[in-house]
């Protein structure tokens, strides 16, 4: 929905579940892949008002969501919170097939990755979470771990997938030429290392506040992950467009480690979580574009998404450098993860 053509239905009916007076303003803000972001301002307060696609979150998942926002308030991470209507309601029906939660709304900005300080803050923050996680062995629902993060797509899904006509068409089957390599590195994970993670921190998910503070936002990927590999994705998702830039990595990690983080990135399979996630998302993107029902703004916005996933998948020879790099930082304590 766009702000100048903003449902009214919709608009009465956000109006009449959150008892709001007087004139409400919307206007777009952030998009992601599968959602965006609107700001609603009522009166002197502002809200950020989140439409999603396909299926809305269940119960348990808002309830794990609100869980884990109070840990990292408690921990000293700041995240929005989310607001129930007058019936106690989290997700609201939205226009056609969309779905609605109401946050906070925080001003923020893109972090400055150019800044001294970001590596260590970002060592901090990750730290500040997994310190206090609790152990997580399913999805919120109940059911078995996604293997989205542990379970890459085979190198047949990818280039049937493809679109030989694209413009990435010729890095797309470049590299996945190099797939079997990379595949090697992936490995199960143990049950019994899986703590309540994230699994989304990449740099549109960490924003910097008017303080230069960090804000965690979107949620919406929360669940079980061992908190090594997560680590492992983050650095890359922060320090390697396209090659690892390794001294930002060894700062991050070192922060991590001084602020009492308990994972230790040791090994190759640390990176399972990277790989698979990775190429899943890469073959979501393949196939939204190569679908005939795809909107022309969500086939422009995968088409961009595709783009940049190959442009920033690692190499196994990113993962050994990075491995090097990280077995030189200082080690205060025990690992609680160690192998």
């Amino acid at each position: 929905m766009a702000a100048e053509s903003w449902p009214s239905d919709v608009a009465d009916e956000l109006r009449d579940a959150f008892g709001w007076h007087g004139e409400v303003t919307v206007a777009p803000g952030p998009r992601g892949a599968t959602s965006r972001i609107w700001r609603v301002g009522v009166g002197e307060a502002r809200y950020a008002l989140k439409e999603g696609r396909g299926e809305p979150p269940t119960a348990v998942a808002i309830d794990a969501e609100v869980a884990f926002v109070e840990a990292a308030r408690v921990a000293g991470v700041r995240a929005p919170a989310l607001h129930a209507d007058r019936w106690g309601r989290r997700v609201l029906p939205g226009a056609g097939t969309s779905w609605l939660r109401l946050y906070d709304w925080v001003d923020v900005r893109p972090v400055d990755l150019g800044s001294p300080a970001t590596p260590g803050a970002l060592g901090g923050l990750l730290a500040r979470l997994h310190r206090g996680a609790p152990q997580m062995s399913t999805e919120a629902d109940g059911t078995a771990a996604d293997p989205w993060y542990e379970r890459p797509p085979r190198t047949a899904e990818l280039l049937a997938a493809g679109a030989p006509e694209a413009a990435w068409s010729g890095r797309l089957f470049g590299r996945v030429a190099e797939l079997p390599r990379l595949l090697e590195l992936v490995r199960p994970v143990d049950p019994d290392r899986l703590l309540r993670c994230h699994r989304d921190l990449h740099p549109g998910n960490v924003l910097a506040d008017a303080s230069g503070g960090l804000v965690v936002i979107d949620q919406d990927d929360l669940g079980p992950a061992d908190p090594a590999r997560e680590l492992a994705k983050v650095l890359f998702d922060w320090w390697s467009d396209p090659a690892p830039e390794l001294d930002a990595m060894r700062a991050t990690y070192q922060a991590y480690l001084d602020a009492g983080g308990p994972a230790r990135v040791r090994a190759t399979a640390d990176f399972t979580m990277l790989v698979a996630a990775r190429l899943n998302f890469l073959l979501r993107q393949l196939r939204l574009v190569a679908d005939p029902a795809t909107k022309p703004d969500d086939r422009a916005w995968a088409e961009q998404e595709i783009d940049e996933s190959l442009r920033i998948l690692p190499t196994v020879a990113h993962i050994g450098s990075v491995l090097r790099t990280l077995s030189s930082s200082a080690d205060p304590r025990p690992a609680r993860s160690d192998r």
